[in-house]
């Protein structure tokens, strides 16, 4: 499942990162993937122990909490930290999946990616290219958001991102791991949360909402790994 969540950032939580980001230090992003990754990758990232990265990141995730339909979609457990990276003048990132696993800094824990997560941080035609293209068994999806919009999408996907062959790109990226492993599974129990908001909505809360809040939560504890 792939999911548009708008408005995760606002324009001035924008405009702020933007500018921390804009007076820092780059590095080349193929320092922090492996020799397949690599090979593919030309862009530039903040350096996982960047302070300026550690302090955005959790502002990104601080909105995350705040946002019912991201909880709804992901279901989150743990994630990676936010990370941030740069493209311009013709720099790309070509076709790969995401490692299954990652390390959490600072920790010997390990996650597992079941989901990844691009946060724009410029409007669409502040550069020209730069899609990011998901490619599933239903096809090939490009994506280029607002700005403070994020994608949520199966970090199973073959991806890409288009050379930017004009103006800057600048994202946040992480993932995450679900309480729901299972995408199918974890997208049925999003539809019918979703359907019950708007059955509460329409007409309150009712034996019908409460029967089937119970179901999804008998759902949840069904396939959750918690």
């Amino acid at each position: 499942m792939m999911l548009h969540v708008p408005d995760v950032l606002s324009p001035d939580q924008v405009r702020a990162m933007r500018t921390a980001l804009d007076a820092t230090n780059w590095i080349d992003g193929r320092q922090t993937v492996g020799d397949q990754g690599a090979q593919v990758k030309r862009n530039r990232q903040l350096p996982e122990q960047s302070q300026v990265g550690r302090e955005l990141g959790a502002a990104v995730l601080a909105a995350l909490a705040r946002n019912a339909l991201f909880f709804s979609a992901a279901l989150p457990l743990r994630f990676v930290p936010p990370l941030f990276n740069r493209y311009e003048g013709g720099e790309h990132y070509g076709v790969h999946v995401d490692g299954a696993v990652r390390a959490l800094p600072g920790s010997a824990q390990q996650l597992r990616t079941d989901l990844s997560c691009t946060l724009f941080l410029c409007e669409p035609e502040d550069y020209e290219g730069g899609e990011l293209e998901v490619i599933d068994t239903y096809g090939s999806h490009e994506v280029k958001l607002p700005a403070g919009d994020l994608i949520l999408y199966p970090a199973s996907s073959l991806h890409r991102v288009h050379p930017v062959t004009s103006g800057t790109r600048v994202c946040s990226f992480f993932w995450l791991q679900s309480m729901v492993r299972n995408d199918q599974q974890r997208g049925m129990l999003f539809e019918l949360d979703q359907n019950i908001q708007k059955l509460r909505s329409r007409v309150a809360e009712c034996e019908e909402t409460v029967a089937l809040t119970g179901h999804y939560h008998n759902l949840l504890r069904l396939w959750s790994e918690v």
